[in-house]
């Protein structure tokens, strides 16, 4: 196992490199990249771009009518040329794609992911500062759903076809069919303030005033404010782990051994948590990855935006309508890193859950 974790540790490094080199050169045929959205400041404005120079200055004195017709950016023309290639400098792109390509991965090897473009602060802050509020909506929604889906699929693979079984099924299924962005803003209608009842907070993660709670307070306040978010988000995690729980078990009970097991005398409750459930719960592990990164960081940028809650999914979706370039690499980057080591703890789960599996005798 020792040899299949050090492989799996080394593939990670080409995957991350192939995986920012292919975003990389996508990125340099995107058009409206962060000079081009200064100069739309610069010309619209007359002062988004020069405040963010190095070196500041009066530009108002700058030749406007020296224009640069052949230039390689849209609405450049008739400013002047040395302007535009101080913001070049300023955003890196007065260096080869190479050389900035290389740069760039040198720097995240040591997590260094630079400034933002548009708002000058480093980008390892600004993900911090957003940290709790995806890390609160995606922990708490796997583990409840994983809490409740899986109790609730084995119960249903056990009765299926009752009416306990139907009857279920089919508030999944609506709930499932149900967005839950439109879910939330109908708690909003109905608990927050909108028409009827005014009983949860709409804004924040915290109450204001949190920092003047007790201990058992804060406890109460933070979830609190959390309590309309994760119901908006359970629904669609609720039905995808509950129905992949019961059909797993529904295709384990009726294989042969569980048949030799209640032969040879095993109670029903035997038969399953023994045999059965290690098993059955081989698939839910395998979707494990998936179901963590999912909820953690790309299920929330609605509810995010629904409830006002500044969580990783605002600003990455910011980063990218406002091309602010070192974020959306920092967090693509990172993303893509959490997920490799997630997916090879789920393979180690695998070992523990079912420890006939051995990886060592398999290609990576």
């Amino acid at each position: 196992m020792g040899a299949y974790i050090l492989r799996r540790l080394l593939l990670i490094i080409p995957t991350i490199v192939g995986i920012m080199a292919i975003s990389f050169a996508v990125v340099q045929f995107a058009p409206g990249g962060p000079v081009e959205q200064a100069i739309a400041d610069l010309t619209g404005q007359g002062k988004g771009a020069e405040d963010r120079l190095s070196g500041g200055g009066d530009l108002g004195g700058q030749n406007m009518a020296g224009a640069d017709l052949d230039s390689k950016y849209r609405g450049a023309q008739g400013l002047d040329p040395d302007l535009v290639k101080r913001l070049e400098k300023q955003f890196g792109f007065d260096k080869p794609p190479l050389e900035r390509f290389g740069k760039m991965m040198w720097d995240y090897i040591r997590f260094d992911f630079g400034e933002s473009f548009f708002s000058n602060e480093k980008v390892l802050n600004l993900i911090k500062d957003r940290l709790p509020v995806s890390a609160s909506l995606g922990v708490w929604i796997l583990i409840f759903s994983y809490l409740i889906s899986i109790p609730l699929g084995i119960k249903k693979a056990i009765s299926d076809g009752s009416a306990f079984d139907v009857w279920t099924s089919g508030v999944i299924i609506i709930g499932y069919a149900v967005p839950s962005f439109l879910f939330g803003i109908l708690l909003i209608v109905l608990f927050a303030g909108g028409s009827f009842y005014d009983w949860f907070p709409l804004r924040g993660l915290v109450s204001d005033n949190f920092a003047d709670l007790t201990w058992y307070q804060k406890i109460g306040d933070y979830f609190w404010h959390l309590t309309l978010p994760l119901i908006s988000l359970a629904l669609s995690a609720f039905a995808t782990t509950t129905l992949l729980t019961k059909n797993s078990f529904i295709d384990e009970i009726r294989k042969q051994y569980v048949v030799t097991a209640r032969a040879k005398g095993l109670t029903d409750r035997q038969v399953l948590y023994r045999h059965v459930f290690r098993n059955a719960m081989l698939i839910i592990i395998a979707g494990f990855p998936g179901a963590f990164i999912s909820a953690f960081f790309t299920g929330s940028l609605l509810i995010e935006n629904i409830f006002s809650l500044d969580g990783l999914g605002r600003l990455g979706y910011f980063a990218v309508v406002k091309r602010d370039y070192p974020i959306v690499f920092a967090t693509l980057f990172i993303f893509s890193l959490i997920g490799l080591v997630v997916g090879l703890i789920s393979d180690l789960l695998y070992t523990w859950v079912d420890p006939r599996i051995d990886f060592e005798k398999r290609d990576v």
